[in-house]
Parts: C-alpha cells; sequence; structure tokens
C-alpha cells in the first residue's frame, strides 16, 4: 500500500506524463484500494517495458549518430556524453544541431562557388598564364608550381647570402644585387688602370690600339723563330740563340 501511494504522489505530480496513468474500465478490471479509490495500474509494466526498450534504442540511436557525426564532421571528435552510462535527448538534439549546421555551411559554400565561378576562375588563369585549352590548365599550373619554388628558393638564397632579413621585398634585394655589381665594377675598372699604369681611359683606348698593333708581329716572329730552331717552348729560345754563337 505505501507503495501505491508512493505512485499515486508520482502520478498526480504536474510534471507527470499522462501516459502512464489510465482509469481502468469495468468492475473486473478495477483495483479498490482500502480507501475505496480505483487505480489503473494494469497496464504499467507494459509502459514501463515500452519505455526500457525505448532507452535501449536511444543509445543505439546516439551510437549511430555518432558515427554520422564523425563522417561529416571528421575535426570534431570530442564527445563529453562517451563516459556517459545514461544518453539523454539533449544529446541528441546537440549532435543534430551540429549536423544541420555543417550541412547548412556546405550548401552556402556551394552556392557562393558556383559553376559560373568556378568558369570565371579558370578562364581567369587562362588569361593570366596564356593557356588556350582546358587541357593545358593542369600542365601550366604545374610549371606555375615549379617556378614559384624555384623562385622562392632563389630568394632565400639570396636573402642569406646578401644577409638581409627574410622579409625584405624583391625590390630590396635587387637594388642591393645593383649596389654589388656597380661596387665590382669600379673595382675592376681600378684594376685595369692600375695595370695598364694610367688613369685616363683615352690613354687605356692608346695602349689597347698599340697593344694590337705590335703584339700581331711579334707573335708570328716568335712563331718563326720556333720553327727555325726546331723548338717549342718560348723559354727555349735565348738558349738555342746562345749555342749559335
Amino acid at each position: 500500500l505505501k507503495i501505491l501511494s508512493r505512485i499515486d504522489s508520482i502520478l498526480q505530480h504536474p510534471r507527470a506524463p499522462p501516459l502512464i496513468f489510465r482509469p481502468s474500465k469495468g468492475p473486473v478490471q478495477n483495483y479498490i484500494k482500502e480507501n475505496g479509490q480505483r487505480c489503473g495500474f494494469e497496464h504499467l509494466p507494459l509502459t514501463i517495458e515500452m519505455w526500457a526498450d525505448q532507452l535501449t534504442a536511444l543509445k543505439d540511436l546516439h551510437r549511430s549518430l555518432r558515427i554520422l557525426s564523425l563522417e561529416l564532421l571528421p575535426w570534431n571528435t570530442s564527445d563529453p556524453q562517451d563516459k556517459r552510462e545514461s544518453i539523454r535527448v539533449e544529446d541528441l538534439q546537440l549532435i543534430v544541431d551540429a549536423i544541420l549546421e555543417e550541412l547548412e555551411n556546405k550548401e552556402k559554400n556551394s552556392q557562393t562557388s558556383s559553376l559560373q565561378t568556378l568558369s570565371a576562375i579558370v578562364s581567369h588563369f587562362q588569361k593570366l598564364f596564356d593557356v588556350n585549352s582546358l587541357n593545358g590548365v593542369y600542365p601550366r599550373m604545374n610549371e606555375v608550381y615549379l617556378k614559384l619554388g624555384e623562385m622562392t628558393n632563389a630568394m632565400r638564397n639570396l636573402h642569406e647570402l646578401l644577409e638581409l632579413d627574410s622579409s625584405a621585398p624583391p625590390t630590396v634585394v635587387v637594388n642591393t644585387v645593383g649596389k654589388l655589381c656597380d661596387i665590382i665594377n669600379k673595382n675592376m675598372t681600378e684594376q685595369v688602370q692600375q695595370l695598364l699604369g694610367t688613369q685616363d681611359i683615352h690613354s687605356i683606348i692608346n695602349k689597347l690600339e698599340e697593344h694590337e698593333c705590335f703584339f700581331p708581329p711579334f707573335q708570328a716572329l716568335i712563331q718563326d723563330l720556333l720553327c727555325l730552331l726546331e723548338i717549342s717552348n718560348v723559354d727555349d729560345i735565348l738558349p738555342a740563340v746562345q749555342n749559335l754563337k
């Protein structure tokens, strides 16, 4: 009787589901308690069994939704309900909401990246890199990728050789290389001036012209001496002439 009283208090609670209490019909099915009131608990075991089956099915549904969530949201591996024995409807609702949100985002992205937009991107690539047909788009992409890699490596090496910061733009690299070339050319000019013993460019030109006039006859004379003396080394000319005395 105490158990029945406790059941009565649960059934009469405002939050109690109406499904678990049904007034009995007919005098045979009525159970008369001590206070003379009827009770409709005859179907309660079947209802509890149905609830138990639903709870088991709830766990299976949660497992299926988790598998679906991992397929659609592979980056979302956290599930705080994995270690919880009981599964609530709220847990399932959270998974469904996450899946729906992802589907909505994919739909928005697919709308923004329409076929017309993709066609415009391909056409723009063809114009930029002078590709006449669609079949040539992929080879040119590979070529551009390789050239970009070579340029990146070259720029990185130049930054290291010139001791520049890695964030320095290409214009700074070009200007630095130009300054080095100017310094090298200036040093070479000074070395040529020192070698020829003059600081005047016109004098350098005259020296070169004199050399062009003098060297060919001198070379011919040396070749004739080598042939006459039957030697092959210039250093042997003087000893061979001395032996002729």
